[in-house]
């Protein structure tokens, strides 16, 4: 009984210690990250198709610049009168419109690493050698101007000695920007097709009008001894009938004085 008393508590102590050693001597890295606030752009392009060829699109642009997409991926979807369409489904005429969404949000990642163990070697004031919790001794920088803590004390590189229990705690902050891209591409069908116009069938001939000669009226000259055509007959009439009554009076008067 006295025995095995003796081999608990002799395993106890070997955990206590193994426990402790692993305390003193490991290395702990942990990281967070806060976010700023995002900054948010959407950029707005408008073009017309005018090539579909497989996956390759090509789009004029309101511009007037021609743009070559080509490769368009089968995942990339077209909305248009509320259907997704792929690339294959694109006509020449239509009409689409991209809207890109950039979000660009600052973080700053902190991380902090903390060291402890036992120190085995050190050649200030860059490196030190510290034995690690399973036995193992690790070789580490020593950035510049790093403290350690050694029993509540600060020391430099210069003041480590082999044997020591350290600590020692680095903090890194490294801002960057994380960008994201959100597209989102609408259409509209071409206008449709004017209704067809009323063909003549068969070959069209056209007549063409011969040019006639002018003709113009050219005066004829007059007969002698005859009225002009544009005089009425009745002054001759008129006339003749004056002399057969002048004739009748002149054989009246004859006749009258033979009596």
């Amino acid at each position: 009984m006295k025995s095995s008393r003796l081999n608990h508590l002799l395993a106890m102590g070997f955990l206590c210690l193994f426990l402790a050693a692993a305390a003193m001597a490991q290395v702990k890295t942990e990281t967070k990250t806060s976010h700023g606030k995002a900054a948010v752009e959407t950029k707005i392009e408008r073009g017309e198709v005018v090539t579909v060829s497989g996956n390759d699109l090509v789009v004029k642009m309101d511009d007037g610049q021609i743009r070559h997409f080509p490769n368009v991926p089968e995942s990339a979807k077209i909305t248009v009168d509320g259907q997704q369409l792929s690339v294959h489904d694109l006509k020449p005429g239509m009409k689409l419109e991209r809207a890109t969404t950039t979000s660009s949000t600052p973080q700053t990642i902190t991380t902090v690493k903390t060291v402890t163990g036992t120190i085995w070697h050190v050649s200030p004031p860059t490196m030190v050698t510290l034995t690690l919790d399973d036995g193992s001794n690790q070789e580490f920088k020593i950035p510049k101007g790093q403290k350690f803590n050694v029993n509540g004390q600060e020391l430099d590189a210069f003041g480590l000695k082999k044997g020591m229990k350290i600590s020692a705690t680095k903090v890194v902050e490294e801002p960057v920007n994380v960008i994201t891209q959100n597209r989102q591409v609408t259409g509209e069908m071409p206008p449709p097709p004017p209704p067809p116009t009323e063909q003549i069938q068969g070959p069209l001939l056209v007549e063409s009008q011969a040019k006639q000669p002018v003709q113009t009226a050219q005066a004829q000259p007059e007969p002698a001894g005859e009225l002009p055509k544009t005089a009425s007959e009745l002054p001759l009439i008129g006339l003749i009938g004056i002399l057969v009554l002048f004739a009748g009076v002149v054989v009246f008067a004859v006749s009258s004085r033979n009596v």
